[in-house]
């Protein structure tokens, strides 16, 4: 299987860049895609499941769509719509289950509905995909920005770069670890790299060659006697971006996103508050849970005002 690659982000035009290493490639590659992401995610199927019946969410990158049927022990309690760049996927996403589901063609980074909209929102294995800093911190600060001020929930996913032994990855890492640090922040760094897709070719057909004859000569064959033989093409190899996160990386792009729309970091009822903004009304966010689950990192968030 092809190696995991480091790789330098053209930092001068993510968006294109993007395009070319991330949604180009699903687009390409979605019924394969697809046929391999069915099971949900213990963490993920629990968080929806705990969501109280009659809520309306949204997921962030749905893919194929297959956390829109959840959750399994109660089917139909809660509604959630699903929103993805590759339209491939998305119209896979359109029968989850099969059931038609609502879905929506747009950008994470989009914000195509009123703030405070949604019960709650999930973003799984999405935003790793985005390839600067503040292209991963305005996709949080949708997510914050989705759910309602009051008791919206919501729950991100990513990739790290600490994968368990299940895993087929092997991410490189910088020998240098002043690279991994910021001077100033000390804030965990994580990778650039170029993750492989290897998806198979249909066969070819080729013409048959007649057993020769008694001379020995092989006779040509005529166009209607040609067989169609099988011949295996090579497989076509994606490689799709990813943003590989270190430890404590993505609760810290968390505390940024929080910080720069005006809110509160913490739990008010503990006390375990940090100022990140004020206004007459006071809106905050709790980091419910946070952890590495399966070679991904995830983050539990609740918001609330007072």
């Amino acid at each position: 299987m092809p190696e995991v690659k480091p790789t330098t982000v053209a930092s001068e035009n993510p968006q294109t860049y993007e395009d070319v290493h991330v949604h180009a490639v699903y687009d390409e590659i979605a019924p394969h895609f697809s046929s391999t992401r069915y099971k949900p995610w213990p963490i993920i199927a629990a968080f929806l499941s705990s969501l109280p019946t009659g809520s309306v969410g949204v997921d962030l990158g749905t893919g194929n769509g297959k956390y829109l049927p959840l959750p399994s022990d109660r089917p139909g309690a809660v509604w959630t719509i699903g929103l993805d760049r590759s339209i491939n996927l998305l119209k896979l996403a359109k029968r989850a289950g099969d059931v038609d589901r609502e879905v929506v063609w747009g950008d994470v980074l989009d914000n195509p509905w009123r703030r405070g909209a949604f019960d709650y929102a999930i973003s799984i294995a999405t935003i790793h995909h985005l390839a600067t800093p503040e292209r991963r911190k305005v996709a949080v600060q949708r997510v914050l920005e989705a759910i309602c001020p009051s008791h919206g929930r919501a729950l991100i996913y990513v990739w790290a770069i600490e994968q368990d032994e299940l895993s087929k990855r092997n991410i490189p890492t910088d020998a240098d670890e002043d690279r991994r640090h910021t001077a100033s922040t000390d804030q965990a760094k994580g990778q650039d790299v170029f993750v492989p897709w290897v998806l198979a070719q249909p066969a070819e057909a080729k013409p048959k060659t007649r057993r020769r004859e008694k001379s020995g000569q092989a006779r040509t064959p005529e166009p209607a006697e040609a067989g169609a033989e099988a011949q295996q093409a090579p497989p076509k190899v994606f490689n799709r971006y990813y943003h590989m996160f270190a430890k404590g990386e993505l609760c810290e792009l968390v505390a940024d996103a929080a910080k720069e729309l005006g809110l509160t970091l913490g739990d008010t009822s503990s006390g375990d508050v940090r100022e990140t903004g004020q206004s007459s009304k006071e809106h905050g966010v709790q980091i419910v849970q946070d952890g590495w689950e399966r070679s991904n990192y995830y983050v539990e968030l609740r918001r609330w005002e007072r």
